[in-house]
């Protein structure tokens, strides 16, 4: 397991973000979604290591990377942790074959980044993936009062003090019972109440409902239009039931070279088919190599 002690740290505008950094090759970067941290990849490194250097970061504000300094609503937007990641991508040299492994947030970040880089990527894994703008109908029918809330004057009550997606969305989206100690993990970098669980808070109001928010409407459909083209070797880690509608399936089974799988699993198959989905990554390796 990956131990938290024994992440690196780099500077990037003015605040530390922290990453795992594991073995040598090609880059494979994995970029985890909200509320989670780098730990939520902790079973599936061992399966890519293999394969080249294993790069996991925490997103700015999550996992073991800093809060952002007198943070408000305004805060943690797709297009601040882009500047981030960018910083990221580009103080560690990560500029080419670069393999990218993507969940939830971190698959739109990943997305737009492979978008506005093409010429650095290797390859793309993806599962529960944000793959377009929706509408509510789009949302499965028991999340979506949760995140109607969320969205509305409740969210700082259910989110900064309630804690709920750590509490409740990320158990809900997952098949089997954690251990204590996983629910430690996933809890330790929110304990406090406040302005430091922010970034769970502002990343369900990023997601693009019904036209809004505007520029992350633009950045879905920007990266939609290069996927739906791009020869880029792709594998498609469908989790079952998961949370996506068909048409978004259909979206998803429509990109060119493009492997698929499916694997027990609601939102996090990381955390219900971890062996099924590194076995996955490893084959689907194999076959870049052949």
């Amino acid at each position: 397991m990956l131990d938290p002690k024994d992440k690196k740290r780099i500077q990037i505008n003015g605040l530390s973000l922290a990453y795992h950094d594991i073995g040598s090759g090609d880059p494979i970067v994995f970029l985890h979604g909200n509320p989670a941290s780098s730990f939520i990849w902790r079973n599936l490194i061992p399966y890519a290591q293999p394969y080249g250097r294993c790069i996991a970061p925490d997103l700015i504000g999550m996992g073991d990377s800093d809060k952002i300094p007198d943070s408000n609503a305004n805060s943690y937007t797709f297009a601040q942790n882009r500047e981030f990641l960018d910083g990221f991508f580009d103080a560690l040299g990560l500029n080419e074959r670069v393999t990218l492994v993507v969940h939830d947030w971190g698959s739109s970040l990943g997305f737009d980044w492979a978008r506005r880089h093409p010429e650095a990527i290797k390859g793309i894994i993806h599962m529960e993936a944000l793959i377009a703008p929706i509408e509510w109908e789009d949302m499965p029918e028991a999340a979506r009062p949760r995140f109607r809330a969320v969205r509305s004057e409740q969210g700082e009550e259910l989110v900064l003090k309630q804690n709920i997606f750590i509490e409740q969305s990320i158990v809900k989206g997952t098949l089997r019972p954690f251990s204590d100690a996983e629910m430690a993990e996933y809890r330790r970098p929110f304990l406090e109440a406040g302005e430091g669980r922010r970034p769970m808070l502002t990343w369900p109001r990023q997601i693009p409902i019904a036209g809004e928010p505007a520029d992350v409407v633009e950045v879905f459909e920007q990266y939609g239009a290069w996927l739906a083209q791009s020869e880029v070797p792709k594998l498609y880690v469908r989790a079952e039931p998961g949370t996506h509608a068909p048409k978004l399936i259909a979206q998803v089974r429509s990109w060119p070279n493009q492997t698929e799988i499916a694997v027990k699993g609601i939102h996090y198959p990381q955390e219900d088919s971890p062996d099924e989905v590194g076995a996955a990554i490893a084959t689907w390796f194999d076959g870049l190599a052949a």
